[in-house]
């Protein structure tokens, strides 16, 4: 790496576009799993809301610990780039047959 007139490269500044998000507090992530929706499709992990939702302390720390942990590596585990399609039934009229 070729900086000019710096003599020791870990000087430097790292200049982005993006201004660094700070880690949220464990506080953080507990009002967030709070507001997450009940009686929803759980992902692919097959964990309901409502798991997640009355787990204990021990439960939302590792959220955090995994969620910070994700913004440090700036990568998310690749099960969760995989796309999950659920097929959705239409009601059908039972008089006839056809989907309304």
């Amino acid at each position: 790496m070729n900086v000019h007139g710096v003599s020791d490269v870990r000087q430097t500044e790292v200049h982005t576009a993006e201004p660094p998000v700070p880690e949220p507090s464990v506080f953080q992530v507990k009002m967030a799993i709070e507001n997450v929706k009940r009686h929803k499709s759980p992902g692919t992990d097959q964990i309901p809301a409502e798991v997640i939702k009355a787990g204990c302390r021990t439960i939302h720390s590792e959220i955090h610990i995994l969620i910070n942990s994700i913004l440090i590596k700036e990568e998310l585990p690749e099960e969760w780039k995989q796309p999950t399609t659920v097929p959705i039934c239409k009601k059908v009229d039972k008089t006839d047959g056809r989907s309304r």
